[in-house]
C-alpha cells in the first residue's frame, strides 16, 4: 500500500503520528531492517574498525603498489561471505588471508605487466597513507624486505609486524606450518645479509 499524500484523510494507523519521512519518500528497504543484514553490517563495521589500519600495512609490507585497494576488496569479500563467518575470530583470520592472497595476485600481475611495458618506471608513486605508515619504519629494511621473494616476505611480516602464530600464519599463506618455518629462516638469512651488505 502506498503512503498516504500530502492531502490524505486517513492516517497511517489509528492513533499513529503523522508521518516522520517526507511526503513521498520511499519505505524503508527490507534490507536494512533485516536482524541478519543488521549483524552483518555491525559486524564487518567493528572488524574495519579494529583491522584496518593493520590490513593496511600489512598489504603495504608485501609490496601491494595499491594497498588501500586491496584491502578494500579483502572487506568487500568478506562481506559477500559473512555468513559463513559468525565468529569474529574467524573473519579477522579469513580477512588477513585474503590480503596476503589478493597481494600476491596484484604483485604476479604487475610483473607480467612490466614484462610487456618498454620503460617501467623505476619506482612506484606510494599513496600519501601507504608513505605515512611506513615514515616510522626503518627505509633500509623495508626495501630490503621487498627484495625478498614472495613467500619469505610474508612469513617474515606476518611473523614479525603482526606477531602470528606459526598455524596462523600457516592458514593465512594457505600452506604447511613446516614450510612456515623453512620460509622464515630463509627469510631471516638473506635479509640478514641484505642489512650487513649496506652496512
Amino acid at each position: 500500500m502506498a503512503p498516504a499524500g500530502p492531502g490524505s484523510a486517513e492516517p497511517l494507523s489509528v492513533g499513529a503520528p503523522e508521518p516522520l519521512a517526507p511526503t513521498g519518500a520511499e519505505p524503508l528497504s527490507p534490507a536494512v531492517t533485516d536482524p541478519d543484514e543488521l549483524e552483518r553490517e555491525a559486524g564487518l563495521a567493528r572488524l574495519f574498525e579494529l583491522h584496518y589500519s593493520s590490513m593496511l600495512r600489512l598489504a603495504v609490507l608485501l609490496g601491494a603498489d595499491d594497498p588501500e585497494n586491496v584491502v578494500a576488496e579483502a572487506y568487500y569479500q568478506i562481506y559477500r561471505k559473512w555468513r559463513r563467518l559468525r565468529d569474529i575470530e574467524a573473519a579477522e583470520a579469513y580477512l588477513r588471508s585474503t590480503v596476503c592472497n589478493l597481494t600476491r595476485m596484484r604483485i604476479r600481475h604487475l610483473q607480467v605487466v612490466r614484462r610487456h611495458v618498454e620503460n617501467p618506471p623505476d619506482e612506484l608513486v606510494a599513496s600519501a597513507e601507504s608513505t605515512a605508515l611506513l615514515h616510522d619504519d626503518q627505509r633500509v629494511l623495508i626495501d630490503a624486505l621487498q627484495q625478498l621473494p614472495t613467500r619469505q616476505r610474508e612469513a617474515l611480516v606476518l611473523r614479525h609486524w603482526l606477531g602470528l602464530k606459526e598455524s596462523e600464519i600457516a592458514a593465512a599463506m594457505g600452506i604447511s606450518s613446516g614450510s612456515v618455518k623453512t620460509h622464515t629462516a630463509r627469510g631471516i638469512a638473506a635479509l640478514t645479509q641484505a642489512m650487513e651488505a649496506r652496512r
